[in-house]
């Protein structure tokens, strides 16, 4: 089952957009955020100090505990993303660590 979120401009399902990425220190998800009705997408990469997460790491998991982060933050997030993507050509990058836990 999709995780959404509603949001002022409807409802959006959060899907893993590629594979987990692990390095060394980071766990890092490319998020695909869509209207459910079709409209608007865009995609977002979260990267996730390791320490903050616990094994076993999987896709889904972490777009649980980024929902409710995600709802609260969604126009910064998605007009930095939209930026970051017309703008600049590049994604979006939203960094999880000691100094910023976010939902971790």
């Amino acid at each position: 089952m999709p995780v959404e979120i509603v949001t002022g401009r409807g409802v959006y399902r959060l899907t893993a957009a590629t594979p987990l990425e692990y390095t060394n220190s980071n766990v890092v998800l490319t998020l695909a955020i869509g209207r459910a009705d079709g409209i608007e997408r865009f995609v977002t990469r979260f990267v996730i100090a390791r320490e903050l997460v616990s094994e076993p790491l999987e896709a889904d998991i972490i777009i649980e505990r980024l929902k409710g982060w995600l709802a609260r933050e969604f126009e910064t997030t998605r007009e930095s993303a939209l930026k970051a993507i017309r703008g600049e050509l590049r994604l979006h990058e939203v960094t999880f660590g000691p100094a910023n836990r976010g939902p971790f």
